[in-house]
């Protein structure tokens, strides 16, 4: 809260609303619970019974329960709208949220194809409507110190990020199907990308490798398993960054290295990082360490946005733009080809 600010709103009361009550939806509404200032409203899923079982485990059977998003928005009053929906099942949810003047957490990726992504962006836009996409690694300690030092100069030149993202799973049937999540690149490794935008500015140029090598025998399992991307930056920065499905079971592995003018910086998570500066006569070791929790950091973001009148860390904007990033490294990946990006 700013200085200054009254004390109603300091007390002020959120109305919220989920939509889409999976497994990333359950973090998100204990997460809400935590700041002590928000409240169900509406609890709205596919599945009526996911939706019920919202309802009574987070707010005592007290909100009401959808299965039609659309007749949420028409009969609750809703301040905020948690959308955790997988990226197919995307449509118009946005639109109607920000016309109805409902502000926006929305889980990454916003979508699967920029039309849909573009459209979200103008809705929120035109309707002055604040939004935050689910890239928590963003409010990481350690990555918001690196961030401001890159920003304030103290880093030197951004030059070379290293990153790799790990992991064995199958999770959901419709994550397997490409069609269905964008693929390991668009729908996971997303957050590495990223984290990337955010520390090295927009990329110019991508190129890709990608295959299925682990999962060929797994029915219906078409997203890629191994990829690797080469990326040049706006800011004259490279990156590598490596991922697979196909590592050790029950771990989720995601570390960047990243080399600017004046620091080495090893990332082990993005509240904790080792930080070796190289443009002394001795080199000199700082350690960032914390134990911030992110998913409430990005709720506190979008509550002092709205409060504030401010901007989130990542509004929709960042969202499609990280979007546009990760659907042309999975174009350069299928086609062989570089792909440039115009238009950032």
């Amino acid at each position: 809260m700013t200085e200054g600010g009254s004390d109603e709103m300091a007390e002020k009361r959120y109305r919220v609303g989920i939509l889409g009550c999976g497994g990333i939806a359950n973090a998100h509404a204990r997460t809400i619970l935590k700041t002590g200032r928000m409240d169900f409203v509406a609890f709205c899923d596919i599945d009526e019974a996911r939706a019920k079982d919202f309802n009574e485990r987070y707010a005592q059977g007290n909100a009401k329960v959808f299965t039609d998003y659309r007749k949420m928005f028409e009969s609750v009053e809703m301040d905020i709208v948690y959308i955790c929906l997988p990226p197919f099942a995307h449509s118009d949810e946005v639109e109607l949220a920000a016309k109805a003047g409902v502000h926006i957490f929305i889980e990454k990726p916003i979508a699967l194809d920029m039309e849909t992504a573009n459209r979200m962006v103008q809705a929120c836009k035109e309707n002055k409507v604040k939004s935050q996409v689910g890239f928590m690694n963003r409010h990481g300690e350690a990555v918001q110190t690196v961030k401001r030092m890159i920003e304030s100069g103290e880093a030197g030149q951004v030059g070379l990020l290293i990153a790799w993202y790990m992991c064995n799973s199958l999770h959901a049937p419709w994550w397997r199907d490409k069609s269905k999540s964008g693929g390991q690149i668009v729908e996971q490794i997303i957050h590495t990308y990223d984290i990337a935008r955010f520390l090295l500015g927009e990329p110019v140029s991508v190129f890709c490798h990608l295959d299925n090598l682990f999962h060929r025998d797994v029915p219906n399992y078409t997203s890629e398993d191994v990829s690797a991307a080469s990326i040049r930056f706006e800011s004259g920065a490279v990156a590598t960054i490596a991922g697979t499905n196909g590592a050790i079971p029950g771990k989720w592995i995601n570390q960047w290295k990243l080399v600017t003018q004046n620091f080495t910086i090893e990332f082990e998570n993005a509240n904790n990082a080792t930080l070796v500066q190289t443009n002394l006569p001795h080199t000199r070791t700082l350690t960032i360490s914390s134990d911030k929790d992110l998913f409430l950091a990005e709720t506190l973001d979008l509550l002092n946005a709205i409060e504030t009148d401010g901007e989130t860390v990542c509004p929709m904007e960042e969202g499609a733009k990280t979007l546009k990033f990760v659907l042309a490294v999975r174009e350069s990946g299928e086609t062989g080809q570089i792909v440039r990006l115009t238009g950032n």
